[in-house]
């Protein structure tokens, strides 16, 4: 069986842009982490370190989006380098100005200034929806992405914390810093793979956020966040209140785990279902995998609930994501992805804020309610939003490309589009040898084009091809069939003599031939 994943790297480009991506998106996993560290090494302040690293992570929910929105009307081009030296400079500011002691209130406007960060792996999406858009392999290109963000989410911080406390205290977010120049320096640099630039009259319309299928995906990943940011902080006070607090790290990595080896068999699988309705099966998973937290008493047993926590969150945040390249036009895709990835920032901020209060109430199982009611809040916004996000796929159904290389091909599977589901060519299948060559005359004098006749298989079922012209099925239909059978070239001849009215007819034949599963 061919591996999904390496099909994916045969774009050309591919390759150099994922790695680059890589490497600049590592920074916002460190940076956070790295100014608590720093500061309450260097001050003794935790509730000033708390504070300063909050403003970081506000200011970059606020500003991302914004950010996002430029590079779709400009390109990553024109936008990133100068976003991205804004939050260098502020960074290495920010570290001055705590190593020299100075007033706390600079620490926060610049902690505000480095948040310009930009939001990387929206970028690297954008990059994989322009090359694979409408095609199966970008269901398993967003898996990639899920899988690679929680490598960041794990790597990141504890590489953070380990250069502040074995170098120097600033070394993590002066790290986090280089990586985020470098990397966006190499990312940019690959102008092969950048979605072209839309700037158009759409584009200063307003906020993708205005479109209220989004703002039920963003609510959906505020509340699947707080689930995230919950199991974080229950999982040290259980631990500790279990007399192992040396046992979180294992905790929390079998989380990951969990997240990453479901992310990857779910990017390897063909999507089948419609999109709105495997949202709610796999919320629905999420949300039941928060019940166990309540009966486990041991780390064991958390160790075992986290798991199958994170069995759900890849696959919801992989179909999200398809969700959003499908509801979200080409000129807001950057930005509609970024806010997906700020609301989920949200929700873990919210999480681990309000778990905290409960723990430090009520204890871990205080905190364990939090997650809770997360998960039921999560349930009710992807059953509210159920049917508008029906309708907001079902509006826009998949137009396949060209047929090429890096395009989906006929008999490859179904691409996500419609409500998600399958798309089917309806093909005859009591044709006779006649009524073929019928057919095949035909839409050769409409066409003008040499067509190939591939006949039925063993079951009787045509074989449709890749690119099919809309004179080869009003053929078959002549010929007296519901469905086609031909396949060609199917490209007409630009000189051809072909009206305006008989293209019109052909297109509407084809039209009647495609069925797209909105169920």
């Amino acid at each position: 069986m061919a591996n999904p994943y390496g099909a994916l790297f045969a774009a050309p480009g591919a390759r150099a842009f994922t790695a680059a991506g890589f490497v600049s998106r590592m920074p916002l996993s460190m940076t956070g982490i790295g100014l608590i560290t720093m500061l309450s090494e260097l001050r003794g302040q935790y509730g000033v370190a708390g504070a300063v690293a909050a403003t970081f992570t506000l200011a970059m929910a606020l500003i991302g989006p914004q950010v996002s929105r430029l590079v779709d009307r400009y390109g990553q081009g024109r936008v990133l380098l100068p976003v991205t030296g804004v939050s260098v400079v502020a960074l290495g500011l920010l570290l001055l100005c705590a190593h020299y002691d100075a007033p706390v209130w600079t620490l926060f406007a610049l902690a505000a200034l480095a948040g310009s960060m930009p939001s990387m792996a929206a970028m690297v999406r954008a990059r994989w929806t322009e090359i694979y858009r409408d095609s199966p392999r970008l269901h398993t290109a967003y898996a990639l992405e899920a899988v690679i963000e929680d490598v960041t989410f794990i790597a990141g911080p504890a590489l953070s914390v380990l250069l502040c406390t074995t170098l120097f205290p600033e070394a993590g977010p002066l790290v986090a810093g280089a990586l985020l120049a470098v990397g966006v320096t190499l990312f940019v640099m690959r102008r092969d793979t950048e979605p072209p630039a839309r700037g158009t009259a759409q584009t200063v319309e307003g906020s993708a956020l205005r479109d209220g299928s989004l703002r039920v995906l963003v609510l959906a990943l505020v509340a699947g966040g707080a689930i995230v940011g919950t199991v974080d902080v229950v999982s040290v006070a259980f631990a500790d209140e279990q007399g192992q607090p040396g046992a979180t790290g294992l905790v929390l990595a079998v989380y990951a785990v969990g997240s990453c080896a479901a992310g990857l068999a779910f990017g390897a699988v063909t999507l089948r279902t419609p999109l709105p309705r495997l949202l709610v099966l796999s919320i629905l998973g999420t949300a039941a995998t928060t019940l166990p937290f309540l009966l486990v008493n041991s780390v064991i047993g958390l160790t075992v609930a986290v798991f199958f926590a994170g069995v759900f969150f890849s696959p919801t945040m992989i179909t999200i994501m398809n969700l959003i390249e499908r509801i979200v036009p080409a000129h807001r895709l950057t930005e509609g992805m970024t806010w997906a990835t700020t609301g989920l920032a949200i929700g873990v901020a919210l999480g681990s804020s309000l778990s905290g209060a409960a723990v430090d109430v009520f204890g871990p199982r205080g905190g364990f309610a939090v997650a809770i009611t997360a998960g039921a809040l999560c349930v009710a916004v992807a059953a509210l939003g159920y049917r508008p996000l029906v309708a907001a796929v079902s509006a826009r159904p998949v137009t396949p490309p060209p047929g090429g290389d890096f395009a989906p091909k006929a008999g490859q599977g179904a691409a996500p589009g419609g409500d998600g589901g399958t798309v089917t060519v309806a093909a005859a299948t009591d044709r006779t040898d006649a009524d073929l060559e019928s057919a095949q005359r035909d839409a050769d004098l409409a066409d003008g084009a040499t067509v190939t006749h591939h006949g039925p298989d063993a079951t009787g079922r045509g074989v449709a091809g890749a690119d099919r012209a809309g004179a080869d099925r009003a053929g078959a239909d002549r010929a007296g069939g519901a469905g086609a059978v031909l396949a060609g070239s199917g490209a007409s001849d630009p000189a051809s003599p072909v009206d305006s009215a008989a293209h019109a007819s052909r297109e509407a034949d084809e039209r009647q031939q495609c069925y797209v599963d909105c169920g």
